[in-house]
């Protein structure tokens, strides 16, 4: 185990672990675990699933407190697009994760495995405060863009102004950083675009 690796973590996000191996199981992705023929035990999918699970039940909770007069069609809606994998790699970059997981180049990261390493450790009040503080800070936007994306295709429809599709155009640098750019088109009229580090986040 890097114990100064997981030091700097722990001070990062605030959090003392009691047991600081299970944070360093949640640093190996399972791509660098295959090439250096690890055990499978060493590697973090085991904690992703974990914390994939306790992390919709957190959405749901934070969902349902926040929204109450959406519908369950609605906030399930919203609950997808928060937990997205572009929305967590972003989370994961906002939290300088990619310093300290050891994974194969071009592999992705989600931060998944460190909530179930949280959750294991400390309970479901820490690892909810450490998903409400680095997932939900500017979860108004989010949702706003949920809205914008749904209100833009209920538009067309209605005005009948012909299929809405949006159109991969370019993709530029490193598999582990690609920047891809998207044309929102109706017909063969561009109305607009996008960039981010997914198809999907453009």
């Amino acid at each position: 185990m890097d114990a100064k690796r997981v030091e700097e973590f722990q001070e990062q996000i605030g959090i003392k672990f009691h047991e600081p191996s299970r944070l360093w199981n949640a640093f190996i992705h399972s791509s660098y675990a295959n090439e250096r023929r690890m055990s499978k035990d060493k590697n973090n999918e085991r904690l992703e699933f974990l914390g994939d699970a306790v992390l919709e039940l957190v959405t749901s909770n934070y969902l349902y407190r926040t929204y109450q007069k959406e519908s369950e069609g609605k906030l399930s809606k919203i609950r997808a697009s928060l937990v997205c994998e572009p929305t967590l790699a972003g989370c994961a970059r906002d939290i300088n994760l990619g310093k300290y997981v050891l994974l194969s180049k071009g592999e992705d990261m989600t931060g998944g495995a460190v909530i179930g390493a949280i959750y294991l450790d400390q309970g479901i009040e820490t690892a909810t405060k450490f998903i409400e503080t680095y997932l939900f800070k500017d979860v108004e936007n989010k949702v706003l863009f949920f809205d914008a994306k749904t209100n833009l295709q209920e538009i067309v429809q209605g005005e009948g102004k012909g299929r809405l599709k949006y159109v991969l155009v370019g993709e530029e640098g490193p598999d582990h950083a690609k920047i891809f750019t998207v044309e929102a088109r109706l017909g063969e009229n561009v109305i607009g675009t996008g960039s981010g580090h997914s198809k999907k986040s453009a």
